[in-house]
């Protein structure tokens, strides 16, 4: 587990390139140009698992474990490779949603091969592929381990019902986090972020995708079906706490060098980064508030034509094993999808490693879990509207 906190994945939420700001690809990706969809019919490619054990599997800079005293081994990954005898060639090729999208796109919308098999982005990017064609449904027959373990509160988000063309790699909470020494009390609601005490103290993160939910839950909409009423209104007041300079500016992950230094008492902020910043700072802490927090996910996915589809379908499979997921789990810190790995981590014999069974970031308790909600995705109608209003407010 990396010591130094910027070297961790901590920019996968936060690299964001709006919709205005990505040019034609995310126009591509946000209008659903009709010559772009595939059909189900022309998905999938013959097969090659059988006779070729190979697979490509594209994910995010530091997103897996690796092994302390060569970075080049992934004990999971190895361990995969030895048990099946399918050789996988991982790459850490993907640094941003947008910039993907952009990369692998032309292929997909021209129905070639894309060279992977597996590939890893967040849910509101995800949902575009979906709703592109641009993806195969997995055969879950062959994947018990998800069908079995994948956490119930992931099972079914809006633009993929069931589940059936994405699986949670990691997920995470978009909350609060704060000093809560420096700021002398606690923080409960997302309300509170607008006390005076925090006038020019507060930062939020910049991402219209990554900001918006928990903005709107502070005033009490339900995000599994909110409306442009709801935005517009969201807009509104965070348009007013910035003309009143209380907003201190808006952030990727740098808001983590700001509330480390102090300058920073308040930001919206991810669960996983919060997990390791109290290991260097413990009066950092993060709170879920009252009215609720977003709870997403990062997910693979097997591009259309994938030549290798049943060896990504079970390589997807091994990691839903509660004790392969435990040793992902303890290195990334995010919440993880396998519920039943919390047992495997609290039986481990190193106390460190153990005592992170008891982390409601990375498994929350029941409590926790009853304010966790998956937000509505912005449909293709709405993103360029709603991404035009929001840029101008952040300054993008």
């Amino acid at each position: 587990m990396p010591e130094n906190t910027a070297e961790r994945p901590l920019h996968r939420r936060s690299l964001l390139r709006l919709l205005t700001a990505a040019g034609g690809t995310a126009a591509l990706a946000g209008c659903g140009v009709p010559a772009a969809y595939v059909a189900p019919g022309d998905r999938a490619a013959r097969d090659r698992s059988a006779r070729d054990r190979r697979l490509a599997f594209a994910n995010w800079p530091l997103y897996i474990d690796t092994d302390e005293r060569d970075e080049q081994r992934r004990p999971t990954l190895a361990a995969f490779e030895k048990r099946t005898g399918i050789s996988v060639a991982y790459t850490e090729e993907i640094n941003d949603n947008d910039e993907f999208f952009g990369k692998i796109g032309p292929a997909l919308m021209n129905h070639q091969d894309t060279g992977r098999d597996l590939i890893v982005i967040s849910d509101w990017m995800c949902g575009r592929f979906v709703r592109l064609g641009w993806v195969q449904e997995m055969d879950r027959s062959r994947q018990p381990n998800v069908a079995r373990h994948l956490d119930p509160l992931l099972r079914s988000p809006a633009f993929d019902r069931g589940r059936r063309h994405t699986v949670p790699w990691q997920s995470g909470i978009t909350g609060i986090a704060y000093n809560r020494r420096m700021l002398g009390r606690e923080l409960r609601r997302t309300a509170d972020l607008w006390h005076d005490d925090l006038r020019g103290r507060v930062t939020l993160l910049s991402g219209l995708d990554e900001a918006f939910a928990l903005l709107m839950q502070g005033d009490g909409v339900d995000v599994t079906r909110w409306t442009a009423d709801d935005f517009h209104a969201m807009t509104d007041r965070v348009r007013r706490l910035v003309a009143d300079r209380h907003i201190r500016r808006f952030t990727g992950n740098d808001y983590i060098k700001d509330l480390s230094s102090g300058d920073v008492l308040a930001a919206q902020a991810y669960s996983g980064d919060v997990v390791q910043l109290r290991n260097d700072n413990p009066d950092i802490e993060f709170v879920v508030p009252e009215e609720g927090a977003e709870l997403w996910s990062e997910s693979l996915m097997i591009p259309n034509l994938a030549g290798h589809k049943r060896n990504a379908e079970a390589l997807i499979d091994y990691y839903y094993e509660p004790e392969v997921a435990a040793e992902l789990a303890a290195w990334v810190n995010y919440v993880c999808p396998v519920p039943a790995a919390r047992e495997v981590l609290a039986d481990a014999k190193d106390e460190e490693t153990a005592r992170l069974a008891e982390d409601p970031l990375i498994f929350p308790d029941a409590a926790m879990r009853k304010r966790l909600a998956i937000a509505r995705d912005i449909t293709s109608k709405e993103r360029p509207e709603f991404a035009r209003e929001w840029n101008a407010i952040v300054g993008l």
